[in-house]
């Protein structure tokens, strides 16, 4: 009689058994804890509080480039005022100390007055305009770099001499200051009171003129003080106030840029 062989043991009878529990108990899944999922929605939301204070808005990222430019620039500004640093203005030569100067900071002119006779019957005042034009010089072919002449800078002067006794009548010279002499252009004469015309007669060009009368003008203007000599002053005098008034419009433009940043530095706070 053949023998039969052992039965296989299925796979339930293979797994462990425990003591009050069934053997299908072991191979349930088990369903991930609701505490810990309701814990990564409280993190998330916090981290979600919390993530402005730590990546930087583009707000400040754009005032933080700002400060940086403003200080760049500053830095920039003081650097041009350290070598920006005006001279003391020039003495006025003898022949122009009779003359008061009135200078305006800000402005891109003086004036000078004086009186002239020996009952001081004469007022004469003097408006001179800060350096504004320049001509290249006679000579020509040879650069101003390779030791040739400068270029001539050119002043504009306007003289005007009244009498109290007729204030309402003055007579006017146009004139060119360069630096090594005085250039009469126009003269004519003005109304102080009553209708003017719109374009008044000027009369010719002083180089125009007969000669004998260019030299009584000149002669007329030189006893007054107007003359070469006071042509010299003024460019050196320009010159100074040049520099003065970069100065002060570039420390202007510090104060300005001061303010910005310090209006920054006020938002970040």
């Amino acid at each position: 009689m053949p023998r039969l062989r052992p039965r296989a043991p299925s796979f339930s009878e293979t797994l462990p058994k425990t003591r009050g529990t069934p053997a299908a108990a072991a191979v349930r899944p088990r369903a991930a804890p609701l505490p810990m999922a309701r814990r990564l929605l409280h993190l998330r939301s916090r981290l979600q509080a919390l993530a402005p204070r730590l990546v930087p808005s583009r707000q400040y990222m754009s005032d933080m480039r700002r400060s940086v430019f403003l200080d760049r620039l500053l830095r920039s500004l003081r650097s041009e005022i350290s070598s920006c640093r005006a001279e003391p203005a020039p003495r006025p030569p003898p022949s122009a100390a009779p003359f008061a100067l009135d200078d305006r900071p800000g402005e891109q002119w003086v004036r000078l007055r004086r009186a002239f006779g020996e009952q001081q019957e004469e007022e004469v005042r003097v408006d001179a305009s800060m350096v504004d034009g320049a001509v290249a010089p006679t000579r020509s072919g040879v650069a101003a770099e390779d030791g040739g002449p400068q270029d001539r800078m050119h002043i504009s002067v306007h003289v005007e001499v009244s009498k109290p006794a007729r204030p309402d009548f003055a007579l006017k010279f146009e004139c060119s200051a360069w630096p090594e002499e005085m250039d009469v252009e126009r003269v004519f004469p003005v109304r102080r009171s009553g209708p003017t015309p719109e374009q008044q007669y000027m009369g010719r060009q002083f180089r125009e003129l007969d000669e004998e009368m260019q030299t009584a003008v000149r002669d007329y203007l030189e006893q007054r003080g107007v003359n070469d000599e006071l042509a010299a002053f003024l460019h050196t005098y320009m010159e100074n106030k040049e520099q003065t008034e970069l100065v002060g419009w570039l420390k202007n433009i510090e104060c300005y840029l001061k303010n910005i940043k310090k209006s920054l530095l006020f938002q970040k706070t």
